[in-house]
């Protein structure tokens, strides 16, 4: 090994004061993102206005409406079937809002060889 040892790359340098704000500002913008994240509500709506389902930010349920007229005991399969959809469409709603609001976050740093992991 050379006299000093390995100093981090051809600079000498290794990780400067410019990178560490910057990673402590995605920190604290990255934490800001997820409470407003979790404080969203994310509703479909199937079936004709039948079923709606309401989920947060956490991937929960809050709230499932259900019209009288879709109660029919002769096909509750139908029923089950539309408040299946609901909830998966309000969940892939918040994720790609979620998905949405990373990109905007990382889409502006430039990560170099590490840009393709976020």
């Amino acid at each position: 090994m050379a006299k000093g040892g390995y100093r981090g790359g051809p600079m000498g340098g290794g990780i400067n004061a410019n990178m560490i704000k910057q990673a402590q500002k995605m920190q604290q913008d990255m934490l800001k993102m997820q409470e407003e994240m979790e404080n969203r509500t994310y509703d479909a709506t199937v079936g004709g206005g039948m079923v709606k389902a309401v989920v947060n930010g956490k991937h929960s349920v809050v709230a499932m409406e259900i019209n009288p007229e879709a109660v029919d005991p002769e096909d509750v399969e139908m029923l089950q079937d539309m408040i299946v959809a609901a909830v998966n469409e309000a969940m892939r709603k918040a994720e790609a809002d979620a998905s949405a609001s990373m990109s905007k976050l990382t889409g502006s740093l430039n990560l170099g060889g590490l840009g393709g992991l976020f």
